[in-house]
């Protein structure tokens, strides 16, 4: 538990200082710098294990430097999505495609990881680890990608820390959105702590048990990643995100009363569906309609809202468990999500308003002509010359 709070906490703390930073710096070169520093905390790991020298303190400061790591890695590599979509009109698919391709890696990995592990050990493992870094930076190195305009002033970065503070907060659409994601990363997401309780203590399985229930929430969460990426357009996304949240938590409400297997995995699929289109959803919503001048700060307080609340959650969950048990703890989870729903779908009308100049002035929505006005350079008017 320390260690995992070790590698989440850094998150939380330095996001929104990351963030304004970020706005400063070339996304491409933060890339290849926090990639190139997970390759030699990795290959650091994988050497300490092999060398049979690895102790619990290696492993905890070895994760702080990864948090470090990832909380300028996440909000740089979410905003890099913009610069290397060219159409934005292609937005919502590509970051759709990319959820697809992070639950696909959570479904897949844990099994390879577990077979190497099984044939050749932790530290080989780790070794792979590494060694997979190399081709994300030879992938990001063969990029060709327009430079961004940063406008923010050099010299006064407490000053762009505190303007990214004040438009996160103090615009409705993007507070509502990341408020809404912090409660569902704080009460929602970590019902993945509580699986082997449910495994072993409610389902009365053992580790193939738990491993079906991960696999059932990854494999929905698939499916919403396709279901997102088949989408046209971002408009509508706030509808999403109100039945997301609401299918997510109704899915939580239901598991914690199902005692039967084959009932367990299909409400894990339903729960995982809701869950990525709600995280997917939040993030084409914020990439849309924030500027690219704050986009780094903005996709900041998104990974604070969406990693940085859960050391919370999981330390929240597991005193919660311990005290009125697992199922309980997901039942009080799930209806806090939905309630989470129905605030933000109170909020939708009055933000609705708020965003749609936004989408106007970016071409999202193509405002129809007046008919007059439409007719006018069709028909030319005829010179007339009143002294002739």
């Amino acid at each position: 538990g320390i260690v995992g709070f070790a590698g989440q906490i850094p998150m939380f703390a330095v996001a929104p200082l990351a963030g304004a930073l970020i706005d400063r710096w070339r996304l491409h070169r933060v890339l290849v710098a926090t990639q190139t520093l997970a390759l030699v905390q990795a290959l650091l790991l994988a050497g300490l294990t092999l060398a049979r020298a690895i102790a619990v303190w290696h492993i905890l400061l070895l994760s702080i430097v990864l948090g470090l790591v990832n909380a300028f890695d996440m909000p740089a590599r979410q905003a890099f999505v913009v610069e290397m979509v060219e159409n934005p009109q292609d937005l919502p698919n590509a970051i759709a495609l990319n959820s697809l391709l992070v639950n696909a890696a959570r479904l897949l990995g844990p099994s390879v990881a577990g077979v190497l592990i099984a044939t050749v050990g932790e530290g080989w493992c780790f070794l792979l680890n590494g060694i997979s870094y190399m081709a994300v930076i030879a992938a990001l190195r063969a990029m060709t990608v327009r430079p961004r305009m940063s406008t923010v002033p050099v010299a006064r970065l407490w000053f762009g820390l505190k303007e990214g503070l004040r438009y996160a907060f103090g615009f409705p659409p993007v507070r509502s959105v990341l408020l809404l994601l912090a409660v569902i990363s704080l009460v929602g997401m970590p019902y993945s702590i509580l699986m082997p309780v449910i495994a072993t203590r409610v389902l009365h399985g053992g580790p193939g048990t738990l491993g079906l229930l991960m696999a059932a929430s990854g494999l929905g969460a698939v499916t919403g990643a396709i279901w997102l990426a088949a989408r046209r357009s971002v408009l509508g996304l706030g509808r999403v995100m109100v039945q997301s949240a609401l299918v997510f938590g109704l899915g939580l409400v239901a598991f914690s009363f199902s005692r039967v297997l084959w009932l367990s995995l299909v409400l894990m699929a339903v729960s995982g569906f809701g869950l990525m289109r709600q995280l997917a959803s939040s993030n084409t919503v914020l990439q849309t309609i924030v500027d690219d001048h704050l986009r780094g700060r903005v996709m900041s307080f998104y990974s604070m809202a969406f990693l940085g609340m859960a050391p919370f959650g999981s330390l929240l969950a597991g005193l919660s468990a311990g005290w009125i048990g697992a199922p309980r703890t997901l039942l009080l989870g799930g209806i806090a999500c939905i309630t989470g729903g129905l605030w933000f779908a109170l909020r939708l009308p009055a933000n609705r308003v708020l965003v749609r100049p936004i989408y106007i002035r970016k071409g999202v929505i193509v405002e129809p002509q007046p008919a007059a006005a439409a007719a006018a350079p069709l028909i030319q008017p005829p010179s007339v010359d009143h002294h002739g």
